[in-house]
């Protein structure tokens, strides 16, 4: 049976987490068992998620949206308590990897959606902080963006909100999962890319629509669903752990 602190080691040497500028306290968060059995996956830290990791006795969550944000108060009170306690009273580690998961060349979430569509990944795209965190692909054969929502929509089991006024040809896809906000659409813009994929929708329907530039928005919780199911995987082959994915939607 794999020890905690030598897959915490790998995550972190992996993910390259001391790398990043970031608003979370990525790593490990709480401490469980020192021997890791089964290992569930999930976007957000949450009451429910820890519920589930509980029924399906696991005793370690690997989680996008960790307990810890340094601009939140991490008094460990109320509903923080109520969170940390099931960890605590169950034993189970919490892992988190917030822009580290979203940036990584294989198992990020970004990475996995360009890889969805069929692009391979060509340049460096929206630096936040120190680092970018999104990913410019291009399509090996082109793409329609009637397609790509569908694959998406499939994929993800998510709704998208397609604005198909650009090309209809796509070859070179921008991506930044999550809430790349304004800032992400509009570097995609001045670029010329073809295709923008977000994760929350913004306000740029007639922006979109008078500049002919296609844009897809997949959500936020639904974009960042594919990265922590890849790193599943690449756990479950490392460390032959058992594995589970568990998808709490949030329909944001």
């Amino acid at each position: 049976m794999p020890k905690l602190k030598e897959i915490v080691k790998f995550l972190d040497q992996y993910l390259e987490t001391e790398k990043f500028e970031d608003g979370s306290w990525n790593g490990l968060q709480v401490e469980g068992k020192s021997e890791v059995k089964k290992i569930v996956f999930a976007v957000d830290a949450s009451v429910d998620s820890f519920k589930e990791a509980i029924k399906n006795g696991a005793n370690m969550i690997v989680i996008h949206h960790g307990l810890f944000w340094k601009s939140a108060n991490p008094s460990c009170t109320g509903f923080n308590k109520e969170r940390i306690d099931l960890l605590r009273k169950n034993k189970i580690s919490l892992y988190a990897s917030h822009l580290p998961l979203d940036r990584h060349k294989i198992a990020g979430n970004n990475a996995q959606l360009l890889k969805l569509l069929g692009a391979s990944i060509t340049k460096e795209f929206f630096k936040y902080g120190n680092l970018n965190i999104g990913w410019i692909g291009e399509c090996k054969k082109s793409i329609t963006i009637k397609y790509a929502t569908e694959k998406l929509e499939t994929e993800l089991n998510a709704k998208c909100i397609a604005l198909p006024f650009g090309k209809e040809k796509i070859k070179t896809i921008a991506v930044c999962s999550g809430g790349g906000g304004y800032e992400s659409f509009f570097e995609a813009f001045d670029l010329g890319i073809d295709l923008y994929l977000g994760g929350e929708g913004i306000d740029i329907y007639s922006l979109a629509k008078d500049a002919k530039f296609n844009t897809i928005f997949a959500g936020h919780h639904a974009t960042e669903t594919v990265g922590v199911k890849a790193l599943s995987k690449i756990i479950k082959s490392k460390f032959k752990v058992e594995t589970v994915f568990i998808n709490i939607p949030t329909g944001l």
